[in-house]
């Protein structure tokens, strides 16, 4: 803990996770929820404009990429761990209640903690990932299971760490910087990844689908800002275009045109923009 209530980690049933808690202290707080196989790096280019907009933000390392956060089993990764994490972030930062955004996995704990906890979530910005009663309908009614074959393929056990890691990481590598990220964030996110341990447990939040798909994500009661981009190979726009259904509340669908998946890497300034105007109408 560091002076001024800022926070540089917190705990949680025995795990500690890193975070980056920057901004204003007296700024409306942000949290800034990362997606696989990331960390809070994928924010760096949001943030400063987010606090030169006046707003705090803290960025996790999430279950799995923090060090001393990457327990093992499955049940461990379920969707009720993962965003009880966002809760006990918040009240170690003496937080009744924050804005939230997530892009993928990080989206995901956002629609959830949006449902399960309207109280403690003062907007949602939900980036690429739709709701996930949205995105279950699109499974069977679009391509997107064809699109969303890897999370079939990372069911299996140890095959994937191998195949991903082979060559020094090379087909990570590969798969990051052929969606448009940089050289040097590609490289820092397979090192993440070497870390021991950390393939297997970001790989965690995909095997443990088959449990979290109990922990059913009702109606959003919260403001919500939803950004897609034409360009994500990983998600359709059937499930986005389902996802209003879930809302109840003002809901506003953002569609960046030519951008790939890594929206917050990719459409920085624009991320930042919308999610500040969100914040401020809010």
């Amino acid at each position: 803990m560091r002076q001024g209530g800022a926070v540089d980690s917190f705990r949680r049933d025995g795990l500690t996770f890193d975070v980056r808690d920057a901004g204003p202290a007296d700024g409306e707080p942000v949290v800034l929820l990362h997606g696989f196989p990331q960390d809070s790096a994928a924010w760096d280019l949001v943030a400063p404009a987010l606090h030169q907009a006046g707003l705090r933000t803290l960025a996790p390392d999430q279950r799995g990429c923090s060090p001393m956060a990457r327990p093992r089993g499955r049940g461990r990764y379920r969707l009720r761990e993962t965003t009880a994490d966002v809760l006990a972030l918040m009240d170690a930062a003496g937080l009744e209640s924050a804005h939230v955004v997530g892009h993928d996995w990080g989206g995901i704990v956002a629609w959830a903690l949006a449902a399960w906890h309207p109280d403690r979530v003062r907007t949602l910005t939900a980036l690429s990932v739709p709701h996930p009663a949205a995105m279950a309908k699109a499974m069977v009614t679009s391509d997107q299971a064809l699109r969303s074959y890897y999370m079939f393929a990372f069911q299996l056990p140890y095959l994937p760490e191998r195949l991903l890691l082979s060559g020094g990481g090379t087909p990570l590598r590969r798969m990051l910087r052929s969606g448009g990220l940089s050289r040097e964030a590609a490289a820092h996110y397979v090192a993440r990844m070497h870390e021991p341990g950390a393939l297997s447990a970001a790989l965690g939040w995909y095997r443990a689908l088959p449990m979290s798909g109990r922990d059913r994500v009702g109606v959003v009661r919260v403001p919500t800002l939803h950004m897609w981009s034409t360009g994500d190979a990983f998600l359709g726009r059937a499930g986005i275009d389902a996802t209003a259904r879930f809302v109840d509340a003002p809901y506003r669908l953002e569609v960046l045109e030519d951008v790939s998946h890594w929206i917050p890497e990719l459409a920085a300034d624009r991320v930042a923009e919308l999610v500040t105007a969100h914040v401020r109408t809010a």
